[in-house]
């Protein structure tokens, strides 16, 4: 049995945006003279609300399921049990003690315990069902039929699955990534016609519809069409905003997001994918490269939605901030890792027919 890179890098990315989440919004250290670990032998907290338990397991929850993963098939059992905890526990202790440093975060013994219980309960998941995965699994199954074989292909299928991470974020346009200026600009103050607002979103919308489009299509088999795969992946994405609006927003407005920009964006988009996946393989790295920083530059020109920035107001707070910072740092920057990946496979296949 072979080990899976796809769960290795799975694993990787979990616990780098779950230590971005843990420490957003890294900003405010400071130094309050106490140990690190102070935080460890202090009563539990009084103020403790369920969601804030449940929060906390099922962060950590997917680590303990992706990390019995990434240890099959060199260590299991009982051995792999016993890592997840004690990295786990690492993992969690240290967030905290680094928490302690940031005013607006609250260190607490609870949150170590209730890590590591999600951890386990992922832990005792993966174990039941990671041989599962590594055998007949019907994923493990349409990874091989439909998708080229080998470790780069593995790190594209985890950038598609980031994308459809970005849709959680409500305040990005439809399909949207590569918004800096929250990063860089702050608060944008200028003020633009409707007109330009709907043109803005369509192109966004279509533009980067067309290159995640692409992007899939490369990853696919030749002799497996990436039409279907790619249907699926539209809608899988449109039930990822809608679920995030569905968070923010009354149950009448979940729908809020599908504005004309975004129809006509969306629909052109599907259009013109379908129909550029039969172009040549390096006409659609490049072509995915241009329209992908098209969007880009397009997306940090769009005006800002006021309705949604009220919303937001009341989303952003607690986990959800941290949630809401993890969305929009993975948005910020899947663009241009995208970019660099089209580069990668482009300069690999110029390699292969050298």
């Amino acid at each position: 049995m072979q080990p899976s890179p796809l769960a290795r890098i799975l694993f990787g990315v979990y616990v780098a945006l779950a230590i971005y989440a843990s420490l957003y919004p890294l900003e405010g250290w400071r130094d309050h003279g106490l140990s690190p670990f102070a935080y460890f032998a202090s009563p539990w907290p009084r103020y403790v609300t369920g969601f804030d338990l449940v929060a906390n397991v099922l962060g950590y929850l997917p680590y303990g399921f992706l990390c019995i993963a990434a240890l099959r098939p060199g260590v299991r059992g009982a051995a792999a049990f016993a890592v997840v905890l004690a990295s786990a526990a690492a993992l969690s202790l240290v967030m905290e003690a680094l928490q302690s440093h940031l005013p607006s975060r609250v260190a607490t013994n609870l949150d170590v315990l209730c890590n590591l219980a999600g951890a386990a309960i992922g832990a005792i998941a993966g174990l039941a069902l990671a041989p599962r995965l590594h055998t007949e699994h019907p994923l493990k199954r349409l990874r091989a039929a439909a998708f080229l074989p080998g470790v780069g292909i593995d790190v594209g299928l985890v950038l598609v699955g980031l994308w459809l991470f970005t849709q959680l974020n409500p305040a990005t346009l439809l399909f949207a990534a590569g918004d800096l200026r929250d990063l860089l600009a702050g608060e944008q103050v200028a003020v633009y016609r409707p007109e330009f607002f709907v043109a803005i979103e369509a192109l966004t919308a279509a533009a980067n519809l067309v290159g995640v489009g692409l992007l899939l299509s490369v990853l696919a088999r030749p002799d497996q069409p990436a039409h279907a795969v790619f249907v699926a992946l539209v809608l899988a994405a449109l039930a990822v905003k809608t679920a995030a609006f569905a968070i923010v927003m009354r149950a009448e407005n979940v729908f809020a997001w599908l504005t004309l920009g975004a129809q006509v964006g969306l629909a052109a988009g599907v259009v013109a994918a379908l129909a550029l996946m039969a172009a040549p393989r390096t006409a659609r790295l490049a072509l995915a490269a241009v329209l992908l920083m098209a969007a880009t530059v397009m997306v940090n020109l769009a005006p800002a939605n006021p309705y949604l920035a009220a919303s937001l107001k009341v989303w952003q707070q607690g986990h959800f901030l941290n949630f809401n910072g993890l969305t929009r740092l993975v948005g910020a920057l899947w663009a241009f890792a995208a970019l660099a990946y089209l580069i990668y496979l482009a300069a690999r296949r110029r390699e292969s027919v050298g």
